[in-house]
């Protein structure tokens, strides 16, 4: 079943969450954004204050399955969704996610972030070149706390990101599964970011495009400091 219409992403997609202050009562430690233009109920995406959606998928480079919601409990996890032969904005949804971890990895809080990227092109996307695009973005791949999750064929994926996060994406012409890069878009696709506490609530959805890296980073201290 699809977590909500997916027709609504297009309107919904636009909204983009920018940092808060903190003091509200309820499951986050950020306060609504302060540009939040509606209501996280009509988005398609888990969006602020909502829970976190449960899905089990594979971690080829740790050769484990992970569930989405491994780390409740635990750690504040990052999420976004992407392709490896994305030319647009997927380069830096991964790169956001590297600075946090080489951030954590300074500041000696590695044990208390996950990073979860999510390929929706299991095709492609093997575990080779999965770990090839992280370390080109920055990131340490084989660390524990970096979980690059790949679905078992196409129809998990449109399952994961499509129905169970509502993150709208679709094969264009240029598509091959194996032809290498084609230098052009091999699909349409939204762009999602997001930050979970550790209770497993979402604090801001980073929708329409990459978010600036120390708008997270600003998030994720904040967040952090109220847990501790």
């Amino acid at each position: 079943m699809h977590r909500r219409n997916l027709l609504r992403a297009a309107a919904g997609i636009g909204v983009v969450a920018a940092a808060g202050c903190l003091g509200e009562d309820g499951p986050t430690a950020l306060d609504t954004p302060d540009d939040q233009q509606a209501d996280p109920a009509d988005l398609a995406y888990p969006a602020y204050g909502q829970e976190l959606p449960e899905a089990t998928l594979p971690s080829p480079i740790h050769d484990r399955e992970v569930n989405t919601r491994e780390f409740v409990g635990e750690r504040h996890t990052l999420f976004t969704f992407l392709f490896t032969r994305c030319h647009e904005v997927c380069p830096a949804l991964t790169a956001n996610l590297a600075q946090v971890q080489t951030d954590a990895t300074e500041d000696g809080y590695s044990d208390e972030v996950a990073l979860m990227p999510i390929t929706f092109d299991p095709v492609y996307d093997t575990e080779e070149v999965l770990r090839e695009f992280a370390e080109a973005r920055g990131a340490d791949p084989g660390a524990e706390n970096w979980q690059f999750l790949r679905p078992e064929n196409d129809e998990r994926a449109e399952e994961v990101v499509g129905e169970t996060f509502g993150l709208p994406f679709q094969k264009t012409d240029a598509y091959t599964p194996d032809e290498g890069d084609s230098h052009e878009m091999e699909f349409d696709h939204q762009s999602l970011t997001l930050l979970t506490n550790v209770d497993g609530y979402v604090e801001r959805a980073y929708a329409g495009g990459a978010p600036q890296p120390d708008v997270v980073l600003d998030d994720l201290t904040a967040v952090r400091n109220h847990f501790e």
